[in-house]
């Protein structure tokens, strides 16, 4: 594989060479574009002020470029924890999204640090009830025991875990991808 294009043939933004997955990883260079929807089972744990969400039936969103975006039922969060937020924004390919802020039980707000798709486009339906979190924004997220690092860049809120590989759009200099 070289830079011009990734296994699938797609063509890669100049000067973006993907890192080689080992055994059980994946590569987002070999995610596919419109993003694939995958159910995963492992346990999710959120913790903002102590646990917050947990979960083994969330849904991750799997686009070219990107770690995963996670998304957990609305029934795993404790209650209160989730509030509506100002603003929307809208993904050509799962509808419009609504803004949450999550408040934690010591009483701290992370503002707009959540969203949900209230009725998202048919391919994406199954993420109806469903919200996704930036995990910088909380005091730690896991996924199967692993600490969850942020995607580079403040603008989109994938996951990165060890099972993944870059590189991951959000870097300063990959806006363009």
């Amino acid at each position: 594989m070289t830079a011009a294009g990734d296994r699938s043939g797609r063509r890669l933004p100049p000067g973006v060479v993907p890192e080689v997955p080992g055994p059980g990883q994946e590569s987002v260079w070999d995610y596919p574009r419109p993003p694939a929807l995958l159910a995963d089972r492992r346990t999710v744990v959120v913790a903002f002020g102590g646990e917050v969400a947990r979960t083994d039936r969330a849904y991750r969103v799997c686009e070219t470029s990107h770690p995963p975006t996670w998304y957990l039922p609305r029934d795993a969060f404790a209650a209160g924890v989730l509030v509506p937020a100002e603003g929307r924004s809208l993904c050509e390919w799962k509808g419009q999204a609504s803004y949450l802020d999550l408040v934690s039980p010591d009483g701290r707000v992370a503002s707009r640090a959540a969203w949900t798709y209230p009725t998202p486009t048919a391919a994406f339906a199954a993420l109806a009830d469903h919200v996704a979190l930036y995990p910088g924004a909380v005091d730690e997220v896991t996924v199967a025991g692993e600490v969850v690092r942020a995607q580079p860049g403040t603008f989109y809120g994938g996951w990165v875990t060890d099972d993944v590989v870059g590189p991951f759009k959000g870097a300063p200099g990959s806006m363009g991808w």
